[in-house]
C-alpha cells in the first residue's frame, strides 16, 4: 500500500533530544563472545560499537530523557503538549509505554500512544503527529522513536548480533503560521508479502488448558533476518520513493541540504546517496557509535547533528526509514528550530 500527502495547516520542527544507554560495547568486546573481528564487522556495517541498556534503563526511561531535551531546545511547558506518539517496537508494557512517559514528563494536558513499525516508526510517527497538527485540531506533539532491540538479539548469532543497539530520540512539532519552515510532504509504503525477511515473531508454544483445549503461550523469538534481501530492499526502494517524493512535490535534489537516513548499514546509506547523486558529505550518519538503534535512529543522529551545530535552521532535510514490514517511507521538511 502507498499512502502520500500534502499538509494542511504548517507544521514546523521546533526542537530536538536524544538519550542512550551507558554501557558501551565495542567490536573487540564482542569479539570476545562470538567469532568476529573489528575489522569484519566495521567494513561490512561501518559500525564500531553500540550501546546496551542496564538496570533501569527502560524504553521509558530513554524517551522521557529525550523528550525532556526536546522540550527543553523548544522552550515548552510539558503542560502546552497535546499529542505524545511513541514509535517502538520494544516497550516496556505491551499495553503501550507512551502514558508512561507522557507522566514522566509531567505532560498532563497530552493524549499519548504506542506506534509500532520498526525501522520505519520514527518517520511514521512523525508523519501520523502531523496530521493531527495540520488539521488545526491541536498544536503541539512530541514525537519518540526508542527501541532497546538488545533485549531480543541472539547474542551468539554473530550475523545479527553485531548490528543493533539502543537508544531513543525525540523531536517536538508545532503548527505554525511560517510558510517557509515546514513538512513539506511525504509518501510512505508497505508490503507485508516480503515480511519474513525481516521480523521478530511469536513463538509457537502451546499448553493443555483443559480437556482437548490448548492455549498459546505468549513470548517471542530472537531477532530473525535474512540480511542480503534486507539490503536489496533498501538499495532499491529507498532511492526510489525519495525520487518519487521530490517528484511530487517539485524539489529538486540539488536543494537537499541534509539526507537524513535510517542507520542500518553504512553501505546502505552510501549507496543511496550514490543513486541520488549527492555528495557523501550530505549524508548524516553517527552509526558508528550506537548501531541500529530501529525507531531511533533517524531522531538520534538528527539531534546530534543539530547540536553540533551541522544542521542549521532552514536547511532542507530528505529522509527515509525503512525496514521490518516490509515498510518504507519518505519526508521533506525544512529544519525549523526553536521559536
Amino acid at each position: 500500500m502507498t499512502f502520500s500527502s500534502t499538509i494542511g495547516h504548517s507544521v514546523a520542527l521546533v526542537g530536538s533530544g536524544s538519550a542512550t544507554p551507558r554501557q558501551v560495547v565495542t567490536n573487540d568486546q564482542l569479539a570476545q563472545r562470538v567469532e568476529t573481528t573489528d575489522e569484519w564487522i566495521s567494513t561490512r556495517t561501518g559500525i564500531k560499537e553500540r550501546r546496551v541498556s542496564a538496570v533501569g534503563e527502560s524504553v521509558s526511561a530513554l524517551s522521557a530523557t529525550a523528550a525532556n531535551a526536546a522540550l527543553q531546545m523548544a522552550g515548552w511547558d510539558p503542560d502546552s503538549v497535546d499529542l505524545i506518539v511513541l514509535a517502538t517496537s520494544t516497550p516496556d508494557d505491551l499495553f503501550g509505554s507512551a502514558p508512561k512517559v507522557q507522566s514522566i514528563i509531567g505532560a498532563k494536558n497530552a493524549f499519548a500512544f504506542d506506534l509500532t513499525a520498526a525501522c520505519s516508526g520514527f518517520l511514521f510517527g512523525l508523519v501520523t503527529a502531523s496530521q493531527y497538527l495540520s488539521t488545526g485540531s491541536m498544536r503541539r506533539a512530541l514525537v519518540i522513536g526508542s527501541d532497546q532491540l538488545t533485549s531480543w538479539m541472539d547474542w551468539d548469532d554473530r550475523r545479527s548480533c553485531v548490528l543493533f543497539g539502543d537508544g531513543a530520540g525525540a523531536i517536538a512539532l508545532e503548527r505554525t503560521t511560517r510558510k517557509d519552515n515546514v513538512l513539506i510532504g511525504f509518501q510512505l509504503k508497505s508490503d507485508g508479502s516480503r515480511g519474513q525477511c525481516l521480523n521478530l515473531p511469536q513463538k509457537n508454544q502451546y499448553k493443555e488448558l483443559v480437556g482437548n483445549i490448548s492455549h498459546h503461550c505468549g513470548g517471542f523469538s530472537n531477532i530473525q533476518m535474512n540480511g542480503q534481501e534486507v539490503y536489496k530492499f533498501a538499495v532499491r526502494e529507498v532511492p526510489n520513493i525519495l525520487k518519487e517524493t521530490l517528484k511530487t512535490y517539485q524539489v529538486d535534489s540539488k536543494e537537499i541540504d541534509w539526507l537524513l537516513l535510517h542507520q542500518a548499514n553504512q553501505r546502505i546509506l552510501d549507496a543511496v546517496a550514490d543513486r541520488l547523486k549527492l555528495s557523501q558529505s550530505k549524508v548524516l550518519s553517527n552509526l558508528s557509535k550506537y548501531g541500529n538503534t530501529s525507531a531511533a535512529t533517524i531522531p538520534l543522529v538528527f539531534d546530534e547533528s543539530i547540536r553540533s551545530g551541522k544542521v542549521k535552521p532552514g536547511d532542507l532535510i530528505a529522509t527515509s526509514g525503512f525496514g521490518a514490514g516490509l515498510s518504507w517511507g519518505a519526508a521533506l521538511f525544512r529544519w525549523a528550530g526553536p521559536t
